[in-house]
């Protein structure tokens, strides 16, 4: 080793390396790790977001996300920075990969967070019998702006060339629940993501539903028919042009916000029983909006005086409600509001992997998905058919069986045994049978079943290989629909990966088969969404299919 060796730096010799091994020895790194050692020295710095740096950040985008889909094409589509869409992907992991739900309706609320186009689409899982094609409708798309920040937001709603433009106010690292709220102009996290869940929910609803009124845009005709996610190389361009389309209408948009004078004659006209007028064209309407923003600010802040003095001379009680927050108090926030998501940490109390949730409150709910692991192999999203033998995808016989998705995941009892649970989070018919959350069945890991499978052959007249078998307890009907009972069963491990739980007494059998809810979606078929608010969170309680009435919807009651 040469004199000159000697003083070599520690940033001269991780520049010395080849690009190649640079990208292989940051793809174990974490993003914060590469931001502290860009922090070491102005030579590293330099190197990590320099022009060189490109397969060092793009071997990152493939740590976050480890079958990114068609990963060059957003890299072209973020200016060609594999930085920019590291970000991005860095910014939305809390939701990508994740399940969300909310309680109503009781038949299903699951909402898949997929890989768009340099964006998240989190899309619902439509209630139905078992078909070919699983059904799937928008809730709300996230995207990259030209930074890689996740600042672009669209809701869906129930025509498919209509967007809600909204704004991410934030997306905790942990978050665990996702709401949907309004926002002002006027410092949105203080005075908005904290004061809006303090409207009484009548107003909360009023509100959000005049916005979603106010700030509709459309796409152009020929990106209505657009894929949200590529299936194949062929898709991409028309993606690339369809993002292009909803940057320039959020942009032109305002990111959704509205005059709040506006806002406020949308919602005496909504009181009064009067048509809400629907904007004919966003620009137009935007442009005016802003040309009055500042004329409506100048004299609400004049009034302001006058109101105030108002309120605190007819403060009594009868007057005055010190539980909620009035909405015209939260309206004289700021000159404009509009729609935006927020994603938070909160303590949230869980019972057999299903959170308890409010009935009132517009938001998705995280729900824990455990990874499969040595000993706790069958861990994770099922999908379940009633019948031996188990329903297959491509059979025609009628009638279809009812597909169930189960969450399966396992607990430790009070006396340290290990257990398999089964919960159901979607229900594929078209009345309820069981509430979400029910366990459909609990399998005790560590005792062995003394029962033997009771069929010899599956439906192709092959022999049926059980590997494994547990004792356990399945849903029954009990003393109530809330609180079903349970009947002692055996789990069964099959071949190919099946399970089977046959209930003791009655010999019914419930098969299951592991899923994977991105692909299923991508080789779906996209139906017509909820309105906009409620397609988010339907908060009216139910028991039958609201998302039946789809064109050749197998979920259509007959």
């Amino acid at each position: 080793m040469s004199s000159g060796d000697l003083h070599l730096d520690g940033a001269a010799l991780i520049l010395s390396l080849p690009e190649d091994v640079l990208a292989l020895i940051s793809a174990h790194l974490r993003p914060r790790d590469l931001l502290a050692l860009s922090a070491a020295s102005r030579r590293l710095r330099d190197a990590l977001y320099g022009g060189g740096a490109d397969k060092a950040w793009l071997a990152q985008c493939r740590r976050l996300l480890p079958s990114p889909p068609h990963l060059l094409a957003w890299r072209a589509a973020a200016g060609g920075s594999s930085l920019a869409v590291c970000r991005f992907l860095h910014s939305a992991a809390p939701l990508l990969g994740a399940l969300w739900a909310h309680q109503n309706p009781e038949l299903g609320n699951l909402v898949a967070a997929v890989p768009g186009f340099l964006s998240v689409v989190a899309a619902r899982a439509i209630p139905q019998e078992l078909s070919p094609r699983l059904r799937w409708a928008p809730v709300f798309e996230l995207l990259a702006d030209a930074h890689g920040r996740p600042a672009i937001l669209f809701l869906h709603g129930h025509q498919p060339a209509d967007l809600f433009p909204a704004r991410l106010s934030s997306l905790q690292p942990h978050a665990n629940v996702l709401f949907l709220e309004a926002q002002t102009d006027q410092d949105p996290i203080a005075s908005s993501s904290h004061q809006f869940p303090r409207l009484a929910f009548g107003d909360r609803r009023r509100l959000l539903d005049s916005l979603v009124a106010a700030c509709r845009v459309t796409l152009p005709p020929d990106l209505v028919a657009a894929p949200l996610f590529a299936r194949s190389e062929d898709d991409l361009p028309v993606l690339a042009a369809r993002r292009e389309a909803m940057l320039r209408l959020h942009r032109e948009a305002g990111g959704g916000m509205v005059c709040t004078t506006e806002v406020e004659g949308l919602l005496e006209a909504k009181k009064k029983g009067e048509p809400t007028p629907l904007p004919s064209n966003g620009g137009e309407r935007i442009r005016l909006r802003r040309s009055l923003s500042a004329v409506a600010g100048y004299v609400r802040n004049s009034l302001r005086q006058m109101v105030t003095r108002s309120v605190s001379a007819n403060s009594r009680a009868e007057y005055v409600d010190t539980k909620h927050l009035p909405l015209a108090d939260f309206l004289h926030n700021g000159e404009s509001v509009g729609l935006s998501l927020r994603g938070a940490r909160v303590r949230l109390s869980t019972y057999r992997a299903w959170p308890s949730m409010h009935d009132n409150r517009f938001a998705l709910y995280k729900l824990t998905l455990q990874a499969p692991m040595p000993g706790r192999e069958y861990a994770g999203l099922w999908g379940g058919t009633f019948g031996w033998p188990p329903g297959r995808p491509e059979d025609e016989c009628k009638p279809r069986k009812a597909l169930f998705f189960l969450l399966l995941s396992y607990e430790v009892d009070s006396e340290g045994k290990l257990l398999l649970i089964a919960t159901k989070v979607l229900e594929g018919t078209h009345y309820v049978v069981h509430p979400n959350g029910s366990s459909m069945f609990i399998a005790r890991m560590c005792e062995p079943s003394t029962e033997a499978f009771p069929w010899q052959t599956d439906g192709e007249s092959r022999n049926v290989d059980v590997e494994r078998g547990f004792a356990g307890e399945g849903i029954a009907n009990g003393y109530g629909f809330r609180y079903p009972g349970s009947k002692p069963g055996s789990l069964f491990v099959l071949q190919d990966g099946q399970l089977a739980f046959v209930w003791r007494e009655t010999g019914a059998v419930l098969t299951l088969q592991r899923l994977n809810l991105e692909e299923l979606m991508k080789k779906g078929e996209r139906v017509p969404a909820l309105q906009p608010v409620p397609n988010f969170a339907y908060l009216t309680k139910s028991y039958s299919n609201v998302f039946t009435g789809f064109p050749g919807s197998s979920a259509s009651p007959r």
